[in-house]
């Protein structure tokens, strides 16, 4: 396959990924319905695999390299570009809390057909309205298509979200360590909180994490921080003080430390950065 221009919404039929279609799937937000074979692949340093009758949801430039693709791989994948997705997300509160849980959960079963239906066919709506260039009013209804198709996306999911975000009873220590941090990394940032609530000691929660994962608690913490304050320093109907309250900083200044620590840059040139 060779190199295609950028474009904001993208639809194709894939048999097989080469060097350059794995280029052109990490510049979009992938969104991938297998329907024959498997995908095996590489997810935040986790090997992972997408098999027939599954979805698979990656955004733009996230961590992950093809491992395999299985000789009768048949897959439909929707690409949005990143900024556009981005732009019309509808509700940042649900936006924030379905891309952590993404980043750690990016296969889903699909259960039924009507579900699968449902998931292809709103593939289809987004990339048709994308291609009805001479509507009267063709940015505004690909914009509302945009939102409406994460709405449906946000929808089949959900239960999905919910049932792992209630999981602390039943999980592992490990599983439940993740869940309390999708739910607390905006203000609890250190080891200690973590552990003290799964009633283990730090040293422990380490040793879990690292034969889980090969990753420590406070890598963990800290790539869960990075990516949930890139969202909200990319939400532009936020300022930088609501930012810093929202995160239970005592002072704006001492956050603007904290994110060029994390960041490499103040929250001010990041966002200049973001053009």
């Amino acid at each position: 396959m060779s190199e295609m221009p950028v474009s904001r919404v993208l639809l194709l039929s894939l048999v097989s990924i080469d060097e350059a279609t794995e280029r052109l799937l990490k510049r979009y937000h992938v969104h991938l319905y297998c329907h024959s074979g498997r995908l095996d692949f590489i997810f935040n340093d986790q090997q992972m695999v997408c098999k027939s009758g599954q979805f698979l949801f990656w955004f733009a430039e996230s961590n992950w390299a093809l491992i395999e693709v299985s000789k009768d791989f048949k897959a439909t994948i929707l690409l949005v570009e990143k900024n556009f997705l981005i732009d019309n997300v509808p509700d940042q509160g649900w936006s924030i809390n379905a891309q952590l849980h993404s980043r750690v959960h990016p296969v889903k079963d699909i259960n039924s057909k009507a579900e699968k239906d449902k998931i292809l066919n709103n593939f289809n709506w987004l990339h048709l309205r994308f291609q009805e260039t001479e509507h009267r009013f063709y940015e505004e209804a690909l914009k509302l298509q945009m939102r409406l198709f994460i709405l449906e996306m946000w929808h089949s999911f959900a239960n999905e979200y919910e049932r792992r975000r209630h999981s602390l009873q039943t999980g592992t220590l490990y599983e439940q360590f993740i869940q309390l941090l999708q739910q607390h990394c905006l203000t609890k940032r250190e080891v200690q909180f973590y552990a003290n609530e799964l009633n283990i000691t730090p040293k422990y929660l380490n040793y879990l994490c690292k034969i889980h994962s090969d990753r420590t608690a406070s890598d963990w913490i800290h790539s869960h921080v990075k990516e949930r304050l890139m969202l909200l320093l990319q939400n532009r109907h936020l300022n930088i003080a609501e930012i810093a309250d929202e995160m239970q900083f005592s002072s704006t200044s001492f956050f603007t430390r904290y994110v060029k620590k994390v960041l490499g840059v103040t929250p001010s040139d990041f966002r200049a950065r973001l053009g």
